[in-house]
């Protein structure tokens, strides 16, 4: 039976969550069961975007910086690393996301060294789905001797959740995330890549940074939603079964989950799942909002909509008058469907991977319905099922 921790945290008070943290892991045989004197120890950050730390877009730089000061008081090395997804003039933002998120600040002040995965070389990887290859990761994960994944509760416009399974995509370094995206389209597709690279890197330990989290047009244009909750197990499987409970969400509503509980990567029945800490089961996050895409969080309705999704769906159309010209959703676009002067999206070309809208740092990428009976569906829906 997997176990998932629970704590109540009303903010980033570094006291308050380094004593959340400690007595969280005290329910899992304390830190000292993961943690040696002398480690490495790498913090996988989600870091999506240069978003600073208070959109709830990335993992808040205070819950970092508490874990930091744990594990420095352990006598360990500590890296704080990602890859950031997009491209600004060719590359990843990566650099910038490290500086606008605070990180930057946080490593310095607590002595902890920033890893930039688009710099730090990569380990050619073994795969089991039918994706290309060869799967490359970035070196920092095979030489820690410890790898702490630190996800941001989030929801996300194209898999409505995203979690502790997904946040190891920033694994793959620089712009061959917007390839994978290319070449897996589809949300299990996609997941098959992700169960690879849990397979590959062993992570010993996951928490979540639920303090705030993102409700609505995740994971980087949505709203903070005040979730005082910290989430912490070694079954990122089991951890998301319970964070997508929390929010209303069965694990087998989340497609990109779909290779993960095939593969047998982690528990995802709750009732083979352990609770404890603040909580002996789910608590409900009330008027967490899902992302509008997805009509109604209720199981039941959930699946109706699902089988009509190609009728309802939304698309993605950049708002000028919020556009900075910044071109990342343009040298973002695995598959150059935006025009660079206009702004236009061919639709013929577009594989609705939604990253165009995940990566704006302006919420100038609007979802948009084409079909005005979808939308009044829609709106049926919503009074229906609220």
């Amino acid at each position: 039976m997997s176990k998932v921790i629970i704590k109540e945290c009303q903010d980033y008070n570094i006291s308050s969550v380094i004593e959340k943290l400690n007595s969280g892991m005290s329910l899992i045989g304390g830190w000292e069961s993961f943690v040696k004197p002398g480690m490495n120890v790498l913090l996988k950050v989600n870091l999506i975007g240069p978003k600073s730390s208070e959109t709830a877009a990335v993992t808040h730089c205070e819950f970092v910086r508490a874990i930091t000061k744990i594990l420095k008081k352990m006598n360990c090395i500590v890296w704080i690393g990602d890859s950031s997804g997009g491209a600004i003039a060719g590359i990843a933002p990566t650099a910038q996301s490290f500086e606008v998120s605070g990180l930057n600040k946080v490593a310095k002040e607590e002595g902890a060294e920033i890893k930039n995965f688009d710099r730090e070389g990569v380990k050619e990887c073994n795969i089991t789905a039918d994706y290309g290859d060869k799967l490359y990761l970035a070196k920092p994960v095979f030489d820690a001797d410890l790898v702490i994944n630190l996800p941001k509760f989030k929801t996300h416009t194209a898999g409505i959740y995203t979690g502790a399974f997904k946040n190891v995509f920033g694994f793959i370094p620089g712009l061959k995330k917007a390839e994978y995206h290319k070449l897996l389209p589809d949300p299990k597709n996609f997941g098959s890549m992700l169960a690879d690279i849990h397979e590959n890197s062993k992570i010993a330990l996951h928490i979540m940074d639920g303090i705030t989290a993102m409700q609505g047009e995740g994971p980087t244009a949505g709203d903070v939603y005040n979730g005082h909750k910290i989430l912490i197990s070694t079954d990122p499987l089991a951890l998301d079964t319970v964070a997508a409970r929390m929010i209303g969400l069965d694990i087998k509503d989340i497609p990109i989950l779909n290779a993960a509980r095939e593969r047998n990567l982690g528990q995802w029945k709750l009732e083979n799942i352990q609770i404890c800490g603040d909580y002996n089961c789910p608590p409900e996050l009330k008027g967490f909002k899902l992302p509008k895409r997805f009509n109604s969080k209720k199981k039941q309705n959930y699946g109706a909509l699902i089988k009509v999704i190609d009728f309802l769906k939304t698309r993605p159309k950049i708002k000028l008058s919020l556009c900075k010209q910044c071109n990342m959703c343009v040298e973002s676009c695995p598959v150059q469907a935006i025009n660079k002067e206009t702004k236009g999206i061919d639709y013929s070309k577009c594989i609705e991977c939604m990253c165009c809208h995940e990566l704006c740092r302006y919420k100038a990428v609007e979802l948009k319905k084409d079909n005005m009976v979808a939308g009044l569906m829609t709106k049926f829906y919503r009074g229906k099922y609220k």
